[in-house]
């Protein structure tokens, strides 16, 4: 979506717990797309947007502010709870009128489960 994100993420057997993968997330792309801002000359929209994430930032804390602090996970207990929260995830860009359907999102796990093939991410099917 052009606003937000909806991940279904699950760390792996003995690995970092879900937090830290969420904070590290976070900050690797935050970094990220700071620097694809700043070194791209053609974005018109450059100044706006760093100073927008500059005035969101605790100066306490930070100079940038890209995410959110908070979060809204929701955990997944049982493969009925799993699949409502991945319809509502794959229909999500269909609600906000971007697609008419799930698999023309190219950011969507959709495309995947729809047997098209999908370049932007990698994902583990559940």
């Amino acid at each position: 979506m052009t606003n937000h994100l909806h991940l279904i993420i699950s760390p792996k057997e003995g690995g970092e717990k879900l937090e830290f993968i969420l904070r590290d997330f976070k900050k690797y792309t935050s970094q990220n797309i700071r620097k694809a801002i700043e070194q791209n000359p053609k974005e018109s929209m450059k100044k706006w947007m760093l100073w927008l994430f500059k005035s969101s930032a605790n100066p306490a804390r930070q100079n940038f502010q890209f995410w959110q602090h908070y979060n809204f996970p929701i955990q997944l207990s049982s493969p009925k709870l799993l699949d409502q929260k991945m319809n509502y995830i794959h229909n999500n860009p269909v609600r906000s009128g971007v697609v008419n359907e799930p698999e023309e999102y190219m950011y969507s796990s959709a495309r995947h489960y729809s047997g098209k093939k999908y370049t932007v991410l990698e994902i583990d099917f559940v």
